[in-house]
């Protein structure tokens, strides 16, 4: 009687596990100073977050931009602004990192600060930030 209630709690243990889905990690990377770039990056990650929701799973996602990507985050600048705005709003699993790295060089050649969107985050290094996602086992992507 013991083994078989025992059994019974391990299998709705196991049900309720199926039940609440996975959790996925997704890393997107943007080097490129290009609207259509920028775009696909942005619709990688409204597909991939409707499709795990779709499976019933979640899904954390972090936009990483370094280079001449990092024009993406730039405040009064970025092509893609109203989709970050509009996203980074309704879309909770979303992080967006920009390099430091890629930041203070442009501010160095332009001889001010650049802003930033109030969105993003910034890191030291975007190819660390990478590495460091690849390592918490984030999938990386590169559109």
């Amino acid at each position: 009687m013991k083994a078989l209630l025992v059994s019974g709690l391990i299998a709705m243990s196991a049900t309720a596990v199926l039940a609440e889905g996975q959790t996925h990690k997704v890393a997107i990377h943007v080097d490129q100073n290009d609207p259509q770039v920028m775009n696909m990056a942005l619709n990688n990650v409204a597909n991939v977050t409707q499709y795990y929701e779709d499976q019933g799973d979640t899904v954390i996602v972090e936009l990483v931009a370094y280079g001449p990507g990092l024009n993406m985050f730039v405040a009064d600048k970025s092509p893609v602004a109203d989709r970050i705005e509009q996203m980074s709003l309704g879309m909770d699993n979303l992080s967006f990192a920009a390099c430091g790295n890629t930041l203070n060089a442009m501010q160095k050649k332009a001889g001010h600060d650049i802003t930033l969107m109030s969105e993003v985050a910034v890191v030291p290094s975007g190819v660390v930030q990478l590495i460091a996602l690849q390592e918490d086992g984030y999938a990386y992507i590169r559109p």
